[in-house]
């Protein structure tokens, strides 16, 4: 079962603010029927595909998974932000899914292309750096939301002082120090073109090259200021 689709598709009547039962009416098809394919039950046929993509004015990729934007070309950073109206909560679920793809398909090439360099303490390292990512922007979260910071050893004033991210700097550093010990033993290393990375990964090629850019971008914004 395409997994993608069914929550897209839930998502999508949800956004347009019509029930299950209206929805499932202009489609053509039973709520019932509507209910399996949302939930992920059973799978329509191209003819539905077809009609679903036409009632949301969404292109059929987007509708199964397969690319990050409605018309089916490439995503820009105002594309995403302008889905964070504030105050729509439907349109921020949207959005979380959309940055969950970019940021999942592209941490997947990332690991991918470390995993053919056969080289543990690379791999290792990189997984510190996002683990700490990840730690931080939960803890956070975590803190906002006025969660109890037992569940967590490390006190609190270390987070605020920064310590998590200067351990993600360690890592970073460590990193590459792996590379260059790579580098000078001669391995080779995977072809991280655009071009290869598109035909190598079909579906995520797109979610790391759009990381890449909004981030490349962001970077060449702050020198500018």
């Amino acid at each position: 079962m395409n997994t993608e689709f069914s929550r897209t598709l839930s998502l999508l009547r949800q956004e347009r603010g019509v029930s299950q039962r209206s929805a499932a009416g202009e489609l053509g098809i039973s709520q019932a029927l509507l209910s399996h394919y949302e939930n992920g039950a059973r799978e329509p046929g191209l003819a539905f595909v077809v009609r679903a993509c036409e009632y949301y004015h969404v292109s059929a990729d987007f509708l199964l998974g397969r690319t990050l934007t409605r018309e089916g070309g490439a995503l820009t950073e105002d594309d995403l932000v302008s889905m964070a109206d504030q105050g729509n909560i439907l349109r921020g679920s949207v959005l979380a899914t959309l940055q969950s793809k970019l940021i999942g398909g592209a941490v997947s090439v990332l690991f991918d292309l470390l995993g053919k360099l056969n080289d543990k303490d690379a791999v290792n390292e990189a997984a510190q750096m996002l683990g700490g990512a990840v730690y931080i922007l939960f803890r956070r979260l975590h803190r906002a939301g006025g969660g109890n910071e037992s569940m967590f050893s490390a006190p609190a004033e270390l987070v605020a002082m920064g310590l998590p991210a200067a351990g993600m700097k360690l890592a970073e550093t460590r990193y590459v120090r792996s590379l260059e010990t790579l580098r000078s033993q001669k391995t080779d290393f995977p072809d991280t073109t655009g071009e290869t990375l598109s035909k190598s990964y079909p579906s995520s090629g797109q979610c790391i090259t759009q990381v890449l850019h909004s981030a490349d971008a962001r970077v060449a914004a702050l020198v500018k200021e």
